[in-house]
């Protein structure tokens, strides 16, 4: 490999790997996910999901939701940077949400099974939990940095970032969390799923969201191996 190609390589490695870190990837070839008036590419539950105010609405203030219930995309995505604002209401019970990646519906139940980007306080915000399968938090937000970016009752900016084993999380700009699978037997494709959590008296609405596939960075590697170039990922 050239000395110029090879530097030119090193740089775009490195500037995308600070961009997963840092700062949230700036948008490239987005695809939307919801045209502001329809659920059409989303199922779930009628009775708890709708479209209210150009924006995917679930759950209500007046009654507190007895099971978990989840919107899911119709379609599965492996590798992608997710981008949707999201605003959560409610002042009594358990008042949580959240946004399932690389996730399958539970048979027989409303749950979903897979990697979930919390929101919600006291410190769910921008985490990762494993819905339905492990059971437990797999990654947590360092509260200290990320508390002063949430706008509580109000609409926040989400980023995920799944590229390979790596899941990355950004609120309003600031980084939540920067995971990497371990476990090479859980599965890094699924649908997407906006979860209302049980036991609140909430409302979760999401709007403005859209997904930009990407390359794996296995497919990434073999390509810088084979033919010594590389792309934007």
């Amino acid at each position: 490999m050239r000395p110029l190609c090879l530097a030119a390589l090193l740089i775009s490695t490195a500037a995308g790997l600070l961009a997963q870190a840092g700062a949230p990837p700036a948008p490239g070839r987005t695809t939307p996910l919801f045209d502001g008036k329809t659920l059409a590419g989303w199922e779930g539950d009628a009775t708890v999901w709708r479209v209210e105010d150009g924006a995917i609405t679930g759950g209500v203030i007046t009654a507190a939701q007895k099971t978990n219930q989840f919107l899911a995309s119709t379609r599965e995505f492996s590798d992608f940077i997710l981008r949707f604002q999201i605003k959560l209401t409610g002042t009594e019970g358990f008042v949580n949400s959240g946004m399932q990646i690389r996730s399958q519906r539970k048979p027989d139940s409303t749950e979903m099974i897979g990697y979930q980007c919390d929101y919600g306080d006291p410190e769910w915000w921008g985490g990762i939990y494993d819905e339905s399968r492990r059971d437990k938090v797999l990654a947590a937000a360092d509260m200290k940095t990320l508390g002063p970016a949430i706008r509580r009752g109000e609409w926040n900016d989400y980023v995920i970032r799944a590229q390979g084993r790596r899941i990355t999380t950004w609120i309003n700009g600031v980084m939540g969390v920067d995971y990497t699978e371990t476990d090479a037997s859980i599965p890094q494709t699924g649908k997407l799923g906006l979860q209302l959590h049980s036991g609140g008296k909430a409302i979760v609405q999401l709007k403005n969201i859209s997904i930009e596939v990407l390359r794996s960075e296995e497919h990434t590697s073999e390509l810088q191996s084979r033919f010594g170039i590389s792309y934007a990922v």
